[in-house]
């Protein structure tokens, strides 16, 4: 029986694309040669690069606004680095948000560029809720956000409005909701969550932001290197990249993210619902900031533990587990997980409330 895999990631994907990436290992484009061992620099992979960032910026309506699109190395931890690196001044500062684990991660490289304000955190309520009513100051050279936090469950439902670049951490709520993209002048993604297996980090950039700071920046962070060389600066990673590539075809074959944002929607209310309604279990996540893509809870009595954890597990759910910052449980639901998944789910839910 196939898991139904709520992970926060590495995720689920679709099954198509798995079923792609699988036969484009035995043999790629008909070629004779596995993906795994192909050139990166061959006709056909070349062609799969170009494409895949050209989905990217279509299905994000980024085309033609002056904003490049790259896959490159080291995952969302790397662009902690590159961001300030590339915009940051060397007698400037940035301003940053902490909601989050990662923003704080964030946060902690851009520290080592130069003066670094925290305009708002919600720390000391260990991350659960999104701050509002901050000031971004005028004089910073970009404010960082994370549009998403895995695991606190929180989500930014809005953006504040600033004059300043606004760089924003997608990584796991990437593709999943329609927003002015155009609003970000730099946005970042491992795809792990919502577009391919972990390997490979989308970034999108608007290129007037970059060539301003004043410093020297080694080539391999250095966005224009990159943009110059058209996300072949270093080898790729050639088999995230197509599985990328393959996600993002299958996205805009099933309606673009409109279509998934209304998926998306449906999945997060069935889940919703059942912990408000279902005495046994509670939200962790203030209700106004809960993320559509990972739903973070508890069992109100921790007795019912191992009984809730045996009816999950016979159920084919795997992946639930609750990060220990949190503890509990916490249900991914990005933009390849089926709604009957979901539905699964519920059903064990009301099971643990009929038996106790």
């Amino acid at each position: 029986m196939k898991k139904h895999n709520f992970s926060a990631g590495p995720s689920i994907l679709p099954q198509e694309v798995f079923e792609k990436a699988s036969q484009a290992v035995l043999d790629f484009n008909n070629s004779g040669l596995s993906l795994l061992e192909i050139s990166h620099r061959s006709k056909d992979f070349v062609a799969v690069m170009e494409e895949a960032r050209s989905l990217a910026l279509e299905l994000l309506g980024l085309t033609g606004k002056g904003y490049q699109a790259l896959f490159l190395s080291g995952g969302a931890s790397l662009e902690f680095v590159r961001v300030p690196y590339n915009l940051m001044t060397k007698s400037g500062k940035a301003a940053y948000l902490d909601t989050g684990t990662w923003a704080a991660a964030a946060l902690k490289e851009a520290r080592e560029f130069g003066d670094t304000v925290i305009v708002a955190s919600s720390k000391a309520d260990n991350y659960t809720y999104i701050p509002t009513g901050y000031t971004i100051p005028s004089d910073a050279d970009y404010f960082h956000c994370t549009s998403n936090n895995t695991i606190f469950g929180t989500q930014m439902h809005s953006f504040p409005e600033t004059d300043i670049p606004v760089v924003c951490d997608m990584s796991s709520d990437i593709f999943s909701r329609q927003l002015d993209f155009s609003q970000f002048g730099l946005i970042y993604a491992g795809a792990q969550k919502n577009m391919g297996p972990a390997g490979t980090t989308l970034v999108l950039v608007k290129e007037e932001l970059l060539g301003k700071t004043g410093r020297h920046i080694p080539s391999i962070l250095d966005y224009k290197q990159h943009i110059d060389k058209e996300s072949m600066y270093n080898t790729p990673s050639v088999f995230a990249v197509y599985t990328s590539y393959l996600t993002l075809q299958w996205l805009k074959n099933n309606g673009g993210i409109a279509a998934m944002e209304k998926k998306n929607n449906a999945k997060a209310e069935l889940l919703y619902t059942e912990i408000d309604r279902n005495p046994l279990f509670i939200g962790t996540s203030k209700t106004e900031d809960r993320s559509k893509m990972n739903v973070t809870f508890l069992l109100n009595d921790e007795s019912h533990t191992e009984q809730f954890d045996k009816l999950w597990k016979a159920a084919g759910i795997s992946g639930l587990a609750g990060h220990r910052s949190v503890g509990g449980y916490r249900a991914s639901i990005y933009n390849a997980m089926p709604i009957e998944s979901v539905q699964v789910l519920v059903d064990v839910m009301k099971e643990l409330e009929k038996n106790v």
